[in-house]
């Protein structure tokens, strides 16, 4: 693929786009991002707080600990957090600079302010509308899609801001001239230097939170628990790696990380498995570089119809993508890659997203596997076939049909999922 070429700058401006850094879980940051900028809105600090927000980002907030909040969790520690310590103009790291004063400044707010939450059934997966008041002024602000695509602003019942929910969308460089096999020649001819600095903060920022969560103890300890029970081989270390930047990440872990799909467990499953088996191979920097870009890439084709949340654990595109960036790094060429990509698909496409918690390590772990296994599989020449399950022909076809399956099958599963999270 030439420089001139249109692919080209759209690959890398897509990468650009989607390796981001955040601080925590991505769908608390995001409810703190909309409720500090209400507060810079209104221009103090409010006496009530209303958030009407959609069943799946209440079903990805509702466990995990927020960052930089004393380990407390919720929606509502969320938005206290936004208020009373945000900086909006961080957007995911919002949260990044908290003091210990504002900690205590957080739990006052949140144990003194009246804050209703409410579902949001408005049709959007990802969406919520956040209203602030004090005394007879309100501000509002509504973000839809993803996590920093703010669409409404309002003070004072005077519209400040308003788009469509597609306008700031058309914005991004547009997903669909991903392919497979123009992944493939980007990998090949992409000029290391051009994607240097995206690729050099996520191998530091996701290197570092999972040493950190391999040195601490955080939820489940899963990174360290296969240490423990399974032994230092390379396959397990790169599973470990990437429990483990989890276990710190789910648990409140105040540490950035980069993202891939709005997600940070998704940027840690892409990458970290990579970096742990090109430095076991003693690859070239070159070489990680285009490993990761083969992974990132697949992870985030894989993810474009499924869209931001999805009752579908985001885990396993971004584990299938990791399996394809080691078969390239243990010289695979493009059939191998695919063939990798369709087996580790069939092998864990049933893995559902109950939220964010401490078990997104372990699906983290069992995500990384498979993408493994689907490369050991096509190795020693087997391969899952067309017509068996949800296999169909081509390795578009195969992204296709999961991607249906996360869009549009589990949409009752997700609705029961949230059902159920909510009545415990």
């Amino acid at each position: 693929m030439l420089k001139s070429d249109e692919r080209y700058r759209g690959y890398i401006s897509i990468l650009r786009e989607e390796l981001i850094p955040a601080m925590g879980c991505t769908e608390p940051i995001a409810i703190a991002y909309a409720a500090a900028r209400a507060r810079d809105l209104l221009g103090r600090m409010p006496e009530k707080v209303k958030a009407e927000i959609s069943g799946s980002i209440i079903k990805n907030v509702k466990s995990v600990i927020v960052p930089h909040t004393g380990h407390q969790k919720g929606i509502e520690t969320a938005l206290a957090a936004g208020i009373a310590a945000g900086k909006a103009e961080r957007q995911l790291e919002v949260i990044a600079d908290v003091t210990e004063d504002q900690i205590q400044e957080i739990r006052a707010f949140r144990e003194n302010t009246p804050i209703a939450v409410t579902m949001l059934d408005s049709g959007h997966v990802f969406d919520m509308i956040i209203t602030l008041t004090a005394g007879e002024h309100t501000s509002r602000v509504r973000i839809t899609n993803h996590h920093t695509n703010i669409i409404l602003e309002e003070k004072d019942g005077v519209r400040l801001l308003e788009r469509s929910d597609e306008e700031k969308e058309e914005e991004k460089t547009d997903r669909s001239i991903l392919s497979m096999e123009g992944i493939w020649d980007f990998v090949r001819t992409v000029d290391p230097e051009d994607v240097e600095e995206i690729l050099q903060r996520q191998i530091d920022c996701n290197m570092a939170i999972s040493q950190e969560g391999m040195r601490g103890d955080y939820g489940a300890n899963i990174g360290r628990t296969l240490l423990k029970t399974q032994g230092e081989g390379v396959r397990n270390r790169a599973k470990a790696a990437a429990a483990a930047g989890s276990d710190a990440r789910m648990n409140g872990c105040e540490m950035p990380v980069i993202i891939n799909s709005g997600s940070g467990n998704q940027g840690m499953t892409a990458s970290i498995p990579v970096i742990v088996y090109a430095r076991e191979l003693g690859a070239s920097r070159e070489q990680l570089y285009r490993a990761l870009c083969l992974s990132n890439l697949t992870a985030i084709h894989q993810k474009t119809m499924i869209g931001a949340l999805s009752a579908y654990c985001g885990a396993v595109n971004a584990g299938a993508g990791a399996g394809c960036g080691i078969a390239y790094l243990l010289g695979g060429d493009y059939k191998m890659v695919i063939h990798t990509l369709v087996n580790a698909l069939a092998i864990i496409s049933g893995m559902i997203c109950d939220g964010a918690k401490s078990s997104c390590a372990a699906k983290i772990a069992m995500a990384v596997e498979a993408g493994l296994m689907g490369y050991e599989m096509y190795m020693n020449g087997q391969q899952f076939r067309a017509g068996e399950g949800i296999v169909g022909k081509g390795v578009e076809r195969n992204i296709h049909n999961v991607g249906r399956l996360g869009k549009y099958g589990m949409q009752e599963t997700n609705q029961e999922i949230i059902q159920m999270m909510i009545g415990c």
